[in-house]
């Protein structure tokens, strides 16, 4: 059976848990950068989509006349 010091030193000394919590918030914080982005220039996009949707209509109805 194993010392109970040991035991405590070799669990102090394992940090990949803490690895795996530090990629977590990274991935937490590039998601919540993200979803800011999407909702700040979402009615951009949204004109910008119907800018060339329209303007494309436009052209084919044009086009088949």
């Amino acid at each position: 059976m194993a010392e109970p010091a040991s035991t405590i030193a070799r669990f102090a000394g394992e940090d990949s848990g803490a690895t795996a919590i530090e990629y977590g918030l990274i991935a937490g914080l590039i998601t919540v950068a993200l979803i800011a982005a999407l909702i700040g220039f979402g009615d951009s996009a949204t004109g910008l989509f119907d800018y060339v949707v329209n303007t494309a209509g436009a052209v084919i109805a044009s086009a088949g006349s």
